[in-house]
């Protein structure tokens, strides 16, 4: 799913807005400095650097001028409101990504999972949140198309719910099922939507019993051993003859774009691989799927994955 600000994804203006919040520059801003000399005493960084940062957000919108000094405009808002996921949008995120990138040579080495920055999970679900509408209503349409008689819907690790939203909308009766961390954000949005909302192992999750598994983004980050279990507790959810669709850009299917990003990503998180149809197939047939098979969703650049529990 793409979660990157198309707005401001060149390399050179992610790189000023991560050394902005990096060195404290936005958090200054935000907060309390109104010009390019306050910033530098609040910071402690070089005044030349101040102004030149100052002006520069200043072009890119994130801050206007107000007669002497600077004031935050609507773009920032993602930098400062996290209570609700719809706020944050996508830039935050980027930005947390752009940090693990810095640090790449050294978990390439290690192979060992980062630290990751400061309101990772919120940021995360901001930018899930943000994902394009189109590619949310045909990633549902792909998946109803599947069971079209479905009344119970599960959105296994639902990451924000707009998934499970969109379900709502389409008049389904709808569980969400994530790990506490996540669900602990997401609830109160969630639960006024009227999604039934769940903290649990998303690859053991609590509920059984549904016509339609829905897993968006279902292998991103995942190594290979949590997407299989991932695998097993959808088919393990579901009613006899129910249907899971796993929603993902398979390797060897989707654009060169979207499979640089999948590498860098799972390079950067020190998690997660590129996985191809045939990998995922074998996946779905060793959790005692009866059908599997593999479209793109139109619209798109990810693959649904279809797959059907056995009658008993």
């Amino acid at each position: 799913m793409p979660t990157r600000d198309r707005s401001q994804s060149s390399v050179e203006s992610l790189a000023l807005l991560w050394a902005a919040r990096e060195s404290g520059v936005i958090d200054a801003l935000t907060t309390s400095a109104g010009t390019a000399e306050a910033v530098a005493e609040r910071t402690g960084i070089d005044l030349r650097a101040a102004r030149i940062t100052v002006e520069a957000l200043a072009s890119m919108g994130f801050i206007k001028r107000v007669g002497d000094e600077y004031e935050i405009t609507n773009r920032a808002l993602g930098f400062l409101a996290k209570r609700d996921v719809r706020s944050i949008g996508r830039l935050p995120h980027a930005l947390d990504y752009f940090s693990l990138y810095t640090d790449l040579p050294q978990t390439m080495a290690t192979g060992d999972a980062p630290d990751f920055p400061n309101e990772w999970v919120r940021n995360r679900l901001g930018a899930h949140d943000a994902t394009d509408e189109s590619v949310v209503r045909a990633c549902v349409t792909a998946a109803v198309r599947e069971e079209p008689d479905a009344t119970r819907v599960l959105d296994l690790a639902g990451a924000s719910g707009v998934f499970a939203r969109e379900f709502v909308e389409r008049g389904y009766d709808v569980t969400f099922v994530d790990d506490p961390e996540t669900v602990d954000v997401v609830r109160p949005l969630l639960s006024r939507a009227g999604v039934n909302v769940v903290a649990g192992d998303p690859t053991n999750p609590p509920v059984s019993g549904f016509d339609l598994v829905f897993v968006g983004d279902a292998f991103a980050g995942r190594d290979a051993e949590e997407a299989v279990l991932l695998v097993e507790g959808a088919h393990d959810a579901l009613e006899p003859g129910g249907t899971a669709v796993f929603v993902d850009a398979l390797y060897g299917q989707c654009s060169t774009a979207a499979t640089t990003r999948r590498a860098v990503d799972a390079l950067a998180l020190g998690r997660g691989d590129l996985y191809d149809e045939a990998t995922v197939l074998s996946w779905t047939e060793s959790a005692g799927f009866d059908r599997q098979m593999t479209q793109d969703v139109p619209g798109t650049d990810v693959q649904a994955i279809i797959a059907e529990r056995a009658v008993d």
